[in-house]
C-alpha cells in the first residue's frame, strides 16, 4: 500500500474542518504563501503553512478551540513517529 504524501495527509486532516473545500484551501495556501506546488510540500514547510492556516481559519471562525484543535492535529505531522517502547 502506498503511503499518503504529506500534502494528502494535511488535506485529510483539513477535510474534517472544511469538508470538500479542504483540497482547494490547502493547495491555495501552499501556492500563495509558500510559493511552491502542493505535491512539493515538505516537513520543513509545515510550521510556516500551519501559521498561514491559523490566520486564514481565524478569518472564517471566531471559535479559538476549533482553530487550536485543527492546528494541533496538523502539528502532529511535524513530530517524528513515536519510537517503540523498550522494555526494562
Amino acid at each position: 500500500m502506498t503511503e499518503l504524501s504529506l500534502y494528502d495527509r494535511v488535506v485529510r486532516i483539513t477535510h474534517v474542518y472544511l469538508g470538500p473545500a479542504a483540497d482547494r484551501f490547502i493547495a491555495r495556501q501552499v501556492q500563495n504563501h509558500l510559493h511552491k506546488e502542493p505535491q512539493d510540500l515538505s516537513k520543513d514547510d509545515l510550521k510556516s503553512l500551519i501559521d498561514w492556516i491559523r490566520v486564514a481559519v481565524s478569518l472564517l471562525t471566531e471559535d479559538s478551540d476549533i482553530i487550536e484543535e485543527y492546528t494541533a492535529q496538523l502539528e502532529q505531522l511535524v513530530v517524528p513517529a513515536k519510537k517503540e517502547a523498550h522494555g526494562n
